[in-house]
């Protein structure tokens, strides 16, 4: 092992990480990917500069616990009530398939019942801190499928910590059984619910009114509060982790969580640099390259089998197959947590180091395939989407349409900002719309006079039967995905509608896409929004008006 001095290491280690980050940028590939290239260089399989319980891990932790307050920081309560049944659904109904099928996959490779018990339950848990960094990275944390996708990755982490309380009880034989601790930790689990709730209701509010006073102390206060409550939850015997996201949901509905999560991103993704190092540093290859096959076998089980239990199950509750091919491929990697219960049973005497070593490349390959999957998500499901679209489901998944005999001046695609102003717009002129959507939220939330929302897909081409298109002297579709528009647009030929067709694009090349495309009215939010925005500044630079009294 070289011997260097701590601060030399870590600058050592930063430059070799920003040379990978640089040569990853220039050949288009994920910085994750070369992020953990580079722990396994520094790592006992390489160099043999960062080992375990360094400096290193430390500041991963910390990075980690960043990471899930920030998450918390922008989670809507109210969102729990729409996507908690689908992601509770989604979430057990995963982690029985793959820790199923992967037992099985295992006891055909010829391994004993007690290794593909390991085996399987390892290959089940997929990586929230991975999942959380790409979703962000790609702004897709509020988007329906991230939502959801959060939603079953904490289902996950709840599962694996009730997996880890088992194997400690029936690993180290213990005075006390299963269903005490069990007990013991939902105890445990209820009292620091009960005491963050007391810190948001009484304490949380009157404190941040005069800490916010000062930038530098309310970074500081977010930060010091994050680890806090990730180091209690941590000591209760829950990951730091669950603490930390506790700890952002806690503050998300005060009015200093966008000050906060907009100052610790930075923090963020410096931090967060050495998790994915002390990750590729803690793999092992020991037996390696003699498990190729068996590495490729279960790899290509996670990287394929698990988002495509997430599409059936989602589809079976009237998802559509989009929605439920990008919530499913969070789940085609297996996480840190697999390679913490591989050490485990090794510590317990349960596995070989040969398991481990198995494990580990498994690891390696999903979390790799996943990250390109994922980052490229919206490219792949437009190549294989006639195969998928054998799991979609027709009709309406929630509400009804209204009666063809009412009069509809327009249907509008998309509820989202922009599909809101279009919805208070015709509804104050005195139409009638009825809005689809396929976001529970949107779809529950509405509360607009004259305005019906249902659940629906623009892409789903049968479900224009359902709508009254003969009433409909409009069809605005305020979603701006290229390819989604197009669908729409040939499905209401294929019904042959009569009426005006506006489709709505967030670039030039969409804009010009759609009108190649036949599309007759393109709305352009962003090329309007910034023709207003300079006419107001063509205005303030020539004097017209004074500053104050510009138009809004």
């Amino acid at each position: 092992m070289v011997d260097l001095h701590d601060f030399a290491l870590i600058a050592v280690i930063l430059a070799i990480a920003a040379v990978a980050g640089l040569l990853a940028t220039r050949l288009r590939q994920p910085m994750i990917v070369a992020f953990i290239g580079v722990g396994i260089l520094v790592g006992p399989a390489g160099t043999g500069w960062v080992v375990a319980d360094s400096t290193i891990e430390l500041l991963a932790r910390l990075g980690i616990a960043i990471l899930l307050f920030l998450v918390g920081l922008k989670l809507d309560l109210h969102l729990i009530r729409s996507t908690g049944p689908v992601a509770l659904a989604t979430g057990l109904g995963q982690v029985l398939f793959t820790s199923v099928v992967g037992y099985l996959i295992a006891i055909a490779l010829g391994m004993d019942s007690v290794t593909a018990v390991y085996v399987a339950v390892a290959l089940t848990f997929s990586s929230t801190i991975i999942i959380v960094k790409l979703l962000s990275d790609k702004r897709e944390l509020e988007q329906l499928h991230g939502r959801i996708a959060i939603g079953f990755l904490i289902v996950q982490d709840i599962v694996v910590v009730l997996v880890m309380i088992a194997l400690n009880v029936f690993g180290r034989q213990t005075g006390d059984s299963l269903a005490v601790s069990i007990t013991l930790v939902v105890a445990k689990g209820i009292g620091l619910l009960a005491a963050v709730a007391v810190l948001m209701r009484y304490l949380l509010p009157w404190l941040l009114h005069h800490i916010a006073r000062s930038q530098e102390l309310l970074v500081l206060f977010g930060v010091a509060y994050a680890v806090s409550i990730a180091a209690v939850s941590d000591t209760l015997g829950f990951s730091s982790e669950v603490g930390a996201f506790l700890a952002g949901v806690s503050l998300a509905s005060t009015p200093y969580r966008d000050a906060l999560g907009a100052r610790l991103v930075s923090l963020r993704d410096f931090l967060l640099l050495f998790f994915f190092l002390d990750l590729g540093s803690r793999l092992e290859f020991t037996h390696a390259a003699d498990q190729i096959p068996e590495a490729l076998i279960f790899s290509l089980f996670v990287l394929i089998g698990n988002p495509l239990i997430v599409v059936v199950i989602m589809a079976a509750m009237r998802y559509p197959v989009r929605v439920g091919f990008l919530a499913g491929l969070t789940v085609a990697q297996i996480s840190e947590f697999s390679l913490i219960l591989a050490a485990l049973g090794l510590s317990l005497g349960h596995i070989t180091s040969a398991t481990v070593s198995l494990i580990t490349v498994v690891g390696l390959v999903t979390i790799g395939g996943s990250t390109y999957l994922i980052l490229y998500s919206h490219q792949i499901y437009h190549r294989i989407e006639r195969w998928l679209k054998v799991f979609e489901w027709t009709g309406s998944r929630a509400t009804a349409i209204p009666d063809t005999d009412s009069e509809v001046y327009a249907i509008l695609y998309g509820l989202g900002r922009f599909g809101r102003h279009v919805a208070d717009h015709l509804s104050r002129a005195g139409h009638r719309v009825l809005a689809v959507d396929f976001d529970p939220q949107h779809v529950g939330g509405n509360t607009r006079d004259g305005v019906t929302a249902v659940y629906g897909s623009a892409e789903d081409v049968h479900f224009l039967e359902t709508l009254p298109l003969k009433q409909a002297r409009f069809v605005i579709s305020t979603i701006p995905l290229l390819e989604t528009n197009k669908a729409l647009l040939h499905g209401l030929r294929h019904h042959e509608y009569q009426g005006r067709i506006a489709l709505t694009a967030h670039t030039i090349h969409d804009a010009d896409q759609l009108r190649a495309a036949g599309a007759e009215i393109v709305l352009e939010p962003f090329s309007l929004a910034a023709e207003a925005t300079t006419a107001v500044l063509n205005q303030l630079v020539d004097g017209d008006d004074p500053p104050g009294d510009a138009p809004n």
